[in-house]
């Protein structure tokens, strides 16, 4: 089956940091999963560049809203590339074919008589560009997210009938208890489903910097709108000539932090329904990345610089940590001091050690050729059914669990060197048969592990695999055994080094 996975589309009113990194890299996991699955993919992320956000970041630079996102849009699509994330597009909602498709789609919503004409007042956050339920405003009218002084707007638009799909999406989630992940997410989204739907506005009457509404040119749609089709009509030009959309829509995997929960989990597929389009399989949401126990947002200044993480220790590193540090679809603090200690800890010692080892000691005892021979069973069996439990885990975006799984065989890698003991072996006579054994087990497990992890350390195990003379990357090449035998090796750097 095709898979496509989509990340939110990130705002150009500054420069990316972590917290965007960390969605991107998620769904850079999965995109590489499917690939080893022989899956036909697609990965899709991007910028989001109308709306009030922008144009008054821009205006406070005293630019231009459009060189405001022409030069952050380019900040964003470095990032990619950096992450080693393998994205096969970079949408821009600024993107003229999207600007169109977006006036088509959401003119379809209106002659399906899902739009209408009147006034809206009520608390709005110009950072959030999203006007704030009584419920969710902080003590002192403020935003619950930016800690701003949320301001009363009154103004005349065109509103989305949210209301006439109340029974649709009551139906939806009773339907599909797994639309919606974690369990946690899924909750909160039907709460504010049976809470009550009232529609809300699809365009804006004050602001310029927008999609033009073509049935009407005072107004400009509202950026949420906007930008939620961007996974939809990315598909129609992201590869020249050819549209997409029959081969991958719907996604199977949209990955979001939990503060656009309401948007993607409530506002989205109603429109998706609205305009007869079918919905995603699964919306996955994952928490807040903190620091100082706030979130990390630019607004707040509390962020970390990945370009800096990344020049210091590479992007396998920072990938490794984000999904093995913060249990994926759960709030969790980052800082230096916690990235070195797993830095130093599991991937230098557990996984960099254990690589080096094992080639040094074929090279040392058996000068880098592996006589063809059994494996050991005991250690085999602690391997079984590995690459069929990470397939379960990431089947449901359970990112962090199936590195553990992996990181478990890691692990039980460097018991079985102790156990085994190859420098005494290889001193031992009569043990000779056992200690080509142990180097085979051992260096068929770091084959094992390395496909595996590919999708977390791409460059890193496909260093691994080279040193093991092995470049089959396929998931069912993942069992032990199941890759053909591992019969000569060489040197590898130190994967991780210390001296960073």
């Amino acid at each position: 089956m095709p898979f496509y996975v989509t990340t939110p589309i990130y705002y150009v009113n500054a420069a990316p940091h972590l917290g965007h990194a960390y969605t991107i890299i998620a769904a850079d996991v999965l995109a590489r999963h499917h690939r080893q699955r022989q899956e036909d993919v697609f990965f899709l992320t991007g910028t989001d560049e109308h709306g009030e956000p922008v144009a008054d970041a821009a205006h406070a630079l005293g630019v231009e809203p459009q060189e405001l996102a022409d030069r952050n849009a380019e900040r964003f699509r470095a990032l990619a590339p950096q992450l080693e994330a393998t994205n096969d597009f970079f949408i821009r909602t600024t993107d003229p074919q999207h600007e169109a498709r977006v006036q088509e789609v959401l003119s379809q919503v209106r002659d399906a008589g899902f739009v209408y004409e009147g006034t809206y007042e009520g608390w709005y956050c110009p950072r959030c560009a999203d006007f704030k339920p009584e419920n969710e405003i902080e003590q002192g009218n403020r935003c619950p997210i930016h800690h701003i002084e949320l301001t009363r707007e009154r103004e005349e638009n065109y509103f989305f009938q949210l209301s006439a799909f109340q029974q649709q999406l009551e139906g939806l989630y009773a339907e599909r208890e797994d639309f919606v992940s974690p369990r946690s997410r899924y909750n909160e989204a039907l709460s504010f489903i049976r809470s009550g739907l009232r529609d809300v506005p699809l365009t804006r009457h004050r602001l310029t910097w927008g999609v033009n509404v073509p049935w009407d040119p005072e107004h400009v749609f509202y950026v949420w709108f906007d930008a939620l089709l961007n996974y939809y009509t990315a598909l129609s030009y992201a590869r020249q000539g050819e549209d997409l959309t029959p081969v991958f829509w719907p996604p199977a995997y949209h990955l979001i932090g939990k503060d656009i929960l309401r948007f993607h989990a409530v506002y989205w597929p109603a429109l998706l329904m609205a305009a007869q389009l079918e919905l995603p399989r699964h919306i996955f949401v994952h928490g807040y990345l903190l620091m100082e126990g706030e979130k990390m947002s630019k607004s707040l200044g509390n962020v970390l610089d990945p370009f800096a993480v990344i020049d210091r220790f590479g992007a396998d590193a920072l990938r490794f940590y984000l999904l093995r540090d913060v249990p994926f679809g759960q709030d969790g603090s980052v800082s230096t001091t916690s990235f070195e200690l797993r830095y130093e800890t599991e991937l230098a010692n557990d996984l960099g050690n254990l690589a080096s080892r094992t080639l040094a000691m074929v090279g040392r005892y058996r000068d880098w050729a592996l006589p063809a021979g059994e494996l050991d069973s005991q250690l085999a069996a602690d391997f079984e059914g590995l690459p069929e439990r990470v397939r379960e885990q990431l089947d449901r975006a359970e990112l962090t669990l199936a590195l553990d799984e992996i990181w478990q065989r890691v692990r039980r890698l460097n018991r079985y060197v102790e156990e085994q003991a190859p420098w005494r072996l290889a001193r031992e006579e009569g043990s000779a048969e056992q200690l080509d054994r142990v180097l085979r087990t051992l260096a068929e497990g770091l084959r094992t592990v390395a496909v595996l992890l590919w999708p977390y350390l791409p460059a890193s195990c496909e260093r691994l695999l080279e040193a093991l003379g092995s470049s089959d990357l396929a998931l069912a090449r993942a069992g032990i055994g199941a890759g053909g035998p591992v019969t000569r090796v060489g040197a590898v750097e130190a994967l991780f080094p210390k001296d960073r």
